[in-house]
């Protein structure tokens, strides 16, 4: 089984790179890659309850991931970040740790 997936980053603005991707994280950039410029939010896509960890982390590889604050009501009104990659991905190939 593949340790992580070796991903292609081509950013709106800038040169495309590669970044190795397992997990939550990969699973975190794969949603926002199919959510395109509609992004996602931790109150829309529930299942990744550490969205703001994700991009942390995904920032920190370089990905480029916009955060929007957004206002929300109910029982305890706030703000929530919605989150938009501006880059596409690609999947190159997995690979195994040695």
């Amino acid at each position: 089984m593949a340790d992580f997936q070796v991903m292609r980053i081509r950013p709106h603005n800038g040169a495309p790179f590669t970044i190795n991707a397992k997990g939550r994280d990969l699973w975190a950039l794969e949603q926002l890659a199919k959510a395109s410029q509609s992004g996602v939010t931790p109150r829309e896509e529930p299942t990744g309850p550490r969205w703001a960890a994700y991009v942390h982390k995904l920032r920190g590889l370089g990905v480029p991931i916009e955060t929007r604050h957004e206002p929300h009501g109910g029982e305890f009104p706030g703000t929530h970040g919605r989150y938009i990659l501006h880059a596409t991905i690609e999947r190159l190939s997995a690979e195994v740790a040695q």
